[in-house]
C-alpha cells in the first residue's frame, strides 16, 4: 500500500504540471494545424504532435529535437548503426489485457496477456530492436478518462517489465478520441514521424497489436504487422474490432498474403518465432502453355485458404492440407480443363513443391522429419513445436477416417523420393482420376526436394485419399515446427 501511495503522490505531482498553464504554439516550437498545444516535460524535449507528455524513467534520458516534422524529434542512433528497427508495440489488448469497457483504471482490471513478459525479455535480450510503445487512450485526461486513475497502473506495468529487464526506449500515447479524427491517433502517423526520416529500417521492423488498426498502421509506416488473435484457430477478429473488407487483416484473414499484409498469430511464443527467425512465406507462379499457377503460402499461418483449381474435389483435398497443417494456403489455377486434368494436378504439385521449399528457406531450427503413422509404430515421446506451445506427438497416434487407416512420414531432408502403398479400384473420385493421386505426391516430393513415405487401407475410396492429405498435412506441421532455443541445421552434414 505504502507503494501505490507514493506512486500516486508522483501522479499527482506529474498532473499538476499537466494542469498548468499551457504555453504558446511560439514558445513550444509550432505545431500542426489543429493541434494543441501540450506542456513539456522536464528533460524530455518537444515530442511528435499530439503525442502524450510522459515522464522520463531512470537511464532512459532526454530526446533532443530536430530534423523530421516541424515539432517532432528525431532519433538519436545508437554507436554503430546506421538504419534501427523497430518494434512499434500495443499496450491495451497486447501487454495488459484489455477490459469490456477498453479503460485500465484500476488494479482490479490490472492483468498482463499471457507470455508476453518472457516474450519481450527474450527479444530484449536476443536482438536488437528498439521498443516503442504506441497506445490510443481515448480522452485520457478529460473526465471520461481521469488521469490519475491511468498513471497508478501504466506505472506498475513499466516497474514489473523493468524488473525483468524489458525496458522501452520511447513511450507515445494519443489521447484524443476516435471522432476527432487527429493525425496522432492509430493508425494515424503523426506521433511517429521521428521514425520515418529515414534512420529506420521500417522494412524490417514490426508493429505488434491486437487490432485492425495496429495493422494498418504497419500499412501506413510500411512495416510488418503482427496481429495476436488467440480467440481460435480461424484467428477471426471479434465482432467489435472487425476490420473493413480492404485492410490489411482483413486480407490476411482471409488468405492473403500481399506484402502488407498482417500476419496472424495465437500466442506471443509464436510472434517471437517470427520476429526472431523471420517470417516463412513464399509465393510462386508457375506459367506454361497448359496451366498459369499462382500459390502463396504462410508456414506459420492459422490454416486460412482461398483454393480454385477447377476441380471440385481436388480443392476440397488442398484446403487439407492448410487446415491441419496450419499453414494459410492460396492456390489459382487456370489450367487446361478442356483437354484432361493431368497438367492441372500435376503443375499444382510442382508450384505448391516449389513454394514449401522456399517457404522453409535455410530449415535452421526446423525439427525436419514429420509422422502421421499407424498404430503397430512403435511410440515417441511427445515433443513441444516451439513458438506455438501445442505438444505434438511424434509417431504416436493414428489418422482414421471411418475405415480407412493412413500413414505419411516426411523428410525435408533435400533428397527427394516417394514410397506409395495405396491401392485405389475406383477410376474417379469426382473430378478427380485416381490414377492421378500417386502422381500428385510424386511431383511435390520432387519439388520439395522432400522424402515421402504413404500408405493406406480401407474400403472407401474418398475416405482414403481424403485420409492421406490429412495425414500428409500433420507430418508437414510437425516437420517445419521450429525452435527457437536451437536455430541449428538439423544435419550432420552441414547442409539440407
Amino acid at each position: 500500500m505504502k507503494e501505490i501511495e507514493e506512486k500516486n503522490i508522483e501522479t499527482e505531482n506529474n498532473l499538476s504540471q499537466v494542469t498548468a498553464p499551457l504555453p504558446t504554439r511560439e514558445e513550444q516550437g509550432g505545431g500542426s494545424v489543429g493541434s494543441s498545444p501540450l506542456p513539456l516535460w522536464e528533460g524530455q524535449g518537444s515530442g511528435p504532435v499530439g503525442s502524450s507528455p510522459l515522464p522520463l524513467r531512470e537511464g532512459q534520458g532526454s530526446r533532443p529535437v530536430g530534423g523530421g516534422s516541424v515539432g517532432s524529434s528525431s532519433l538519436p542512433l545508437r554507436e554503430g548503426e546506421v538504419r534501427v528497427r523497430v518494434l512499434f508495440i500495443d499496450r491495451d489488448g497486447t501487454i495488459l489485457r484489455e477490459p469490456a469497457d477498453e479503460q485500465i483504471d484500476s488494479f482490479e482490471k490490472f492483468h498482463f496477456v499471457p507470455g508476453v513478459i518472457s516474450a519481450l525479455r527474450f527479444l530484449r535480450q536476443h536482438t536488437d530492436y528498439r521498443f516503442v510503445m504506441v497506445s490510443n487512450q481515448d480522452g485520457l485526461g478529460t473526465p471520461a478518462y481521469p488521469e490519475d486513475t491511468f498513471w497508478p497502473t501504466h506505472n506498475l506495468m513499466l516497474e514489473i517489465l523493468e524488473g525483468e529487464g524489458v525496458t522501452f526506449d520511447d513511450i507515445l500515447i494519443d489521447r484524443s478520441f476516435p471522432e476527432d479524427n487527429l493525425p496522432t491517433r492509430k493508425p494515424g502517423t503523426g506521433m511517429l514521424t521521428a521514425y520515418m526520416d529515414g534512420s529506420c529500417d521500417l522494412a524490417h521492423s514490426f508493429v505488434i497489436g491486437d487490432r485492425p488498426s495496429d495493422a494498418q498502421l504497419a500499412a501506413n509506416l510500411g512495416c510488418q504487422a503482427i496481429v495476436l488473435s488467440p480467440s481460435s484457430p480461424a484467428a477471426s477478429p471479434s465482432p467489435a474490432a472487425s476490420p473493413s473488407p480492404s485492410s490489411p487483416l482483413t486480407c490476411a484473414v482471409s488468405g492473403g498474403l500481399s506484402a502488407g499484409a498482417a500476419i496472424l498469430v495465437p500466442s506471443w511464443d509464436k510472434a517471437v518465432e517470427i520476429i526472431y527467425a523471420g517470417p516463412r512465406r513464399a509465393t510462386v507462379t508457375r506459367t506454361t502453355r497448359e496451366t498459369d499457377i499462382a500459390i502463396t503460402l504462410n508456414l506459420d499461418g492459422t490454416g486460412q485458404s482461398h483454393i480454385a483449381t477447377g476441380l471440385g474435389f481436388f480443392d476440397h483435398m488442398l484446403e487439407q492440407i492448410a487446415k491441419h497443417g496450419s499453414i494459410d494456403l492460396d492456390i489459382h489455377v487456370n489450367g487446361d480443363l478442356h483437354v484432361d486434368e493431368h497438367h492441372t494436378i500435376e503443375d499444382t504439385a510442382l508450384a505448391l513443391g516449389e513454394a514449401l521449399l522456399q517457404a522453409l528457406g535455410d530449415k535452421r531450427g526446423i525439427e525436419r522429419y514429420g509422422f502421421s503413422t499407424d498404430s503397430t509404430s512403435p511410440a515417441v515421446p511427445p515433443s513441444v513445436c516451439a513458438g506455438s506451445g501445442t505438444a505434438v506427438a511424434s509417431a504416436a497416434y493414428t489418422l482414421p477416417m471411418d475405415d480407412s487407416l493412413c500413414s505419411v512420414a516426411l523428410d525435408f531432408g533435400g533428397r527427394p523420393w516417394l514410397v506409395w502403398d495405396a491401392k485405389f479400384h475406383r477410376e474417379r473420385v469426382g473430378e478427380m482420376p485416381t490414377e492421378m493421386f500417386l502422381h500428385f505426391f510424386k511431383s511435390l516430393s520432387d519439388a520439395a526436394r522432400m522424402n515421402l513415405n504413404i500408405k493406406a487401407e480401407g474400403q472407401n475410396e474418398h475416405h482414403k485419399i481424403e485420409g492421406i492429405f490429412k495425414a500428409l498435412a500433420r507430418a508437414i506441421r510437425m516437420a517445419v515446427c521450429r525452435d527457437i532455443h536451437h536455430m541449428q541445421l538439423p544435419s550432420s552434414k552441414g547442409v539440407l
